[in-house]
């Protein structure tokens, strides 16, 4: 596969991401977190957590096992499906967080502590590596559902910024999507309401970052039950 066939870019499209990257990456992070406690080189502890907080703050170019996914990997294996880049981003936050806490254990001597930390990581990188299931995904997606709940902003939605229903316009409930074009989930959520019967309007949430923001939206895709009135009925996220 070449590179011009990718669906996202890897350094633009940042709000978006191959799903196996992440994976990729877990996958090196693990590895390399089990080989410093089994090695007792724990100065690799303090490297992954570099590593790991240079790419968060300067982005993926700057992320070497990112870099060597997108610029070898993936163009010889193909593009996969693509997702929301938020939930991969606070795993490695919180991989950063407690991986930088093994090494400050291991600096004060606390070398028992600092290998307990380092193995957790080992332990949750590896599994999400190789099963996809990822600790710190489902705590980002634990947390905007709690969020979402709480936000005001989901109580009401102003009906007359969104535009008009897809299907029909019955004056009865309405189902609002906000999606990405690039998010592999979110073509298929549309694909599904295309072939339905109740109205429905998709909102890009890269062309209307403001609607996102106004309604608190912290995972694509999105799904809000709307009433004729604009009270908000249900709501799903991702």
């Amino acid at each position: 596969m070449s590179v011009a066939s990718r669906t996202a870019h890897p350094y633009r499209d940042t709000d978006v991401i191959d799903a196996r990257a992440p994976r990729f990456n877990q996958a090196t992070v693990g590895l390399f977190s089990l080989i410093a406690v089994l090695s007792g080189l724990w100065p690799l502890l303090i490297l992954l957590a570099a590593q790991l907080g240079i790419g968060l703050r300067y982005g993926r170019r700057y992320c070497l096992p990112c870099v060597a996914y997108f610029e070898l990997v993936q163009p010889r294996i193909g593009e996969g499906p693509i997702e929301d880049a938020r939930p991969p981003k606070f795993a490695n936050q919180v991989g950063f967080a407690v991986l930088s806490g093994a090494s400050i254990a291991h600096v004060v001597g606390a070398g028992t502590a600092g290998n307990a930390l380092a193995l957790v990581v080992a332990a949750l990188a590896l599994l999400a590596a190789a099963t996809g299931f990822c600790a710190g995904c489902e705590m980002y997606r634990v947390r905007a559902r709690l969020s979402g709940i709480r936000r005001h902003e989901f109580d009401r939605v102003e009906l007359a910024e969104l535009g008009s229903p897809t299907v029909g316009h019955s004056p009865g409930e309405l189902l609002v999507a906000f999606s990405h074009p690039l998010c592999t989930d979110c073509r298929s959520l549309i694909t599904e309401l295309g072939a339905g019967t109740m109205p429905w309007v998709s909102v890009d949430v890269r062309e209307r970052p403001d609607l996102a923001r106004k309604y608190g939206v912290t995972l694509v895709p999105t799904v809000v039950r709307v009433a004729p009135d604009g009270r908000v009925l249900q709501h799903a996220a991702g």
